[in-house]
């Protein structure tokens, strides 16, 4: 769901816009889920967080499915999907899990590959949050 905030802002040359569902874990803090800015989404990180049962997996395999789960219903609910990202970012507790999380990755997204940085970041009681830019569909497309 978006919710435009251009009147709140008349000095913005595009429309800008938050993005929410009840698909992905509600922000933790001060931001949106996720905003549209012209053709372009920005999504929040994700955490490894059910949006139904509020429960994060304990292993890293699950709790990196998680993640990506809630991305892609994110950039669903933006009018975009995981074949429209352009740009991920990965935040991992320890880059040791750098292989394991590319096995998960590439069940999510398919060649051409979103550009990617991964970094390793003190995460509190996560072992994974990604971020992204997605572009939106075109009016009357099939989303894949």
């Amino acid at each position: 769901m978006a919710r435009d905030n251009a009147a709140q802002h008349p000095d913005r040359p595009i429309s800008i816009s938050a993005v929410s569902t009840p698909h992905a874990p509600g922000p933790g803090g001060p931001y949106s889920q996720a905003v549209t800015a012209g053709d372009f989404v920005f999504l929040s990180g994700q955490r490894p967080v059910d949006a139904v049962t509020a429960v994060i997996p304990g292993n890293f395999a699950e709790q990196a499915h998680a993640v990506l789960r809630n991305l892609v219903q994110l950039a669903a609910a933006a009018g975009s999907s995981a074949g429209q990202v352009v740009k991920v970012t990965v935040h991992l507790a320890d880059l040791k899990f750098f292989d394991e999380f590319n096995a998960v990755y590439q069940e999510y997204f398919t060649p051409p590959y979103p550009s990617r940085t991964t970094v390793g970041s003190q995460l509190r009681g996560i072992l994974v949050e990604v971020d992204a830019i997605a572009v939106r569909h075109p009016r009357g497309t099939a989303q894949s």
